[in-house]
């Protein structure tokens, strides 16, 4: 076999594990992040590698963006809920932005208040809330002022 045989057969198999392994595997990789989903809030407690406080006891259908990077502290969360966000958020002007963007994410730029739930920043979404941690300096002050 000559080198170029061999060359090609590497990248071909490279493709190949990448597509037995999915999407998540290259993200990994290759974008450093890790999506994950909860049927509900119990499921998310077992299984997340996150502490999201501010989730409503009645959230369904949850996503989770994080950082694959050790010790980051990014990340989002989009969920359903019908409920409103418990009395430790506080409602602020928005200076900060998610790290990540998910489908069916509101646009946080577009946002002029956010809730601001200690370490985290949420806003409503379709049908849910969509949050982002960390947040900014500014918000946890002003949440802290209130």
């Amino acid at each position: 076999m000559n080198a170029r045989t061999a060359l090609a057969s590497s990248a071909l198999i490279v493709v190949g594990l990448i597509s037995l392994t999915g999407c998540s595997a290259y993200d990994s990789i290759v974008h450093k992040q890790a999506t994950s989903t909860f049927d509900d809030v119990e499921a998310f407690d077992d299984g997340a590698e996150v502490d999201a406080g501010w989730i409503p006891a009645d959230a369904t259908e949850i996503t989770v963006r994080t950082s694959t990077i050790e010790d980051a502290a990014d990340a989002v969360v989009l969920l359903s809920s019908g409920s409103a966000l418990g009395d430790d958020c506080t409602e602020v002007e928005r200076s900060s932005a998610p790290a990540w963007v998910l489908d069916d994410a509101p646009d946080p730029y577009t946002a002029k208040t956010v809730f601001a739930c200690g370490d985290w920043s949420v806003m409503s979404a379709d049908g849910g809330w969509f949050g982002w941690t960390p947040n900014s300096d500014e918000e946890r002050s002003a949440a802290d002022a209130d």
